[in-house]
């Protein structure tokens, strides 16, 4: 029989409000048993909010716990039912520590889903403390938990999708806060509809809070920031908008590439073959040397670089330009100094970039509106990383609802 000093000194060790630890067991290969009881003597209805102290049933439990070192933990609990007073219905009472209808502790719950976002369901379930469909009941638990909750001081909103299936056309939108690198919601599609069921669930307050919203070039997210989130600034990702630059670039180069290519096979003299050949073998294999910041080549792709821009002078003002219009966003700091910087490079770059200078007038507002406050889904590169990785890696989970709350959870747990 323990004394009163050693059941307070478990009940302090064991850390749980509202109970008392009112006896210990230890089996072996089974580990430590600690029997508690409430402290309340009376519990609160959950149907009419009152107080009852009229004892109606007891439900004796066993609840896995945090081990204690090497040993695990089970607790013997008695979740009593009550009848109401007022009501006369019978109820259970709230145990704080554990969820109704769990058979875990919240804090077990809590440590088991950290271990699977740094490993997988499992080799957690391997351990021995939980099974995986318990694992999978924790995480559906936590999600629900997180879903319910709104964003708090969201001003820059990112909006922005991923592959699901790589080359199938399934995209998933993902949302986030830019100023704290933090994903908000990931989202099963990318229709308007789909991520306005998200806006209209956060409530008026939040979107009214936000100051600006960051896209890439989809008209259709253009329309929903400013149907949903009317006091916001639409800014056209600026990554986005190079990225356009880059693709009509490299369509350039495929371009020559396939045009000399036909000019080999009609040449009619072996020097103008030679001459021919000598100009695909500096366009071939350029791709990166063209498409990578200039600052970043290594020495390889400069020597490719320059071949290029021996062998092609319309691929060599094209680069330059491509470099130019990167500089006036990586340098300009002033929105007058970007309008103009934008307005000489859409007149310098008309013959050479057709495709990309109409989409330029087209979300032309959009565009010099980075120019306010810098803003950009720059973060939202790493965090799509992030959720490639996760995506690739399955980490136990093979559905959307699985990988859409892993993604939330690593966020909620570890930022």
């Amino acid at each position: 029989m323990l004394t009163k000093k050693e059941l307070k000194l478990l009940t302090e060790v064991l850390n749980l409000e509202g109970v008392k630890v009112s006896d210990k067991h230890q089996h072996k290969g089974i580990g430590i048993i600690l029997k508690i009881e409430s402290i309340a003597k009376e519990s609160i209805c959950n149907i009419c909010g009152t107080k009852s102290d009229r004892l109606h049933q007891n439900h004796q439990q066993i609840i896995k716990d945090l081990d204690w070192g090497e040993q695990a933990v089970f607790l013997e609990t008695n979740r009593r039912q009550f009848k109401c007073e007022k009501c006369n219905k019978p109820f259970s009472e709230e145990l704080e520590f554990v969820k109704e209808r769990r058979k875990y502790t919240k804090r077990l719950a809590a440590k088991t889903i950290e271990e699977v976002l740094a490993d997988d369901i499992r080799s957690v379930a391997k351990k021995g403390r939980v099974t995986e469909k318990e694992i999978e009941r924790m995480l559906k638990d936590a999600s629900k938990d997180l879903s319910k909750v709104k964003p708090i001081g969201l001003k820059r909103l990112g909006i922005d999708e991923i592959a699901l299936i790589k080359g199938q056309g399934k995209y998933c939108a993902v949302l986030m806060d830019l100023d704290r690198s933090k994903l908000l919601m990931i989202i099963e599609g990318r229709t308007k509809e789909e991520i306005k069921k998200v806006l209209r669930e956060w409530g008026s307050e939040v979107l009214e809070g936000i100051e600006e919203v960051s896209i890439d070039l989809w008209a259709g997210y253009k329309s929903l920031a400013t149907e949903m989130i009317p006091n916001a600034q639409v800014v056209a990702d600026r990554f986005h908008v190079m990225a356009q630059i880059n693709q009509e670039l490299d369509g350039e180069r495929k371009k020559e590439k396939r045009k000399i290519q036909a000019e080999i096979k009609q040449a009619k003299t072996p020097e103008e073959k030679l001459k021919k050949e000598t100009i695909l073998a500096g366009i071939t294999d350029s791709k990166y040397a063209i498409l990578k910041n200039k600052e970043n080549l290594n020495d390889k792709q400069k020597d490719k670089l320059i071949q290029v821009q021996d062998v092609s002078d319309r691929l060599k003002i094209m680069h330059q330009l491509k470099e130019e219009f990167r500089e006036i966003f990586e340098k300009t700091e002033k929105w007058t100094d970007g309008l103009l910087g934008l307005g000489k490079w859409l007149s310098t770059a008309q013959k050479y970039f057709v495709n990309s200078q109409s989409t330029i007038y087209r979300w032309f507002d959009e565009i010099l509106a980075y120019f306010d406050n810098r803003t950009s889904s720059g973060v939202v590169e790493g965090i799509n990383n992030k959720l490639k990785l996760i995506k690739r890696s399955g980490y136990g989970f093979t559905n959307f609802e699985n990988f859409r709350n892993r993604c939330l959870l690593n966020w909620h747990f570890n930022h």
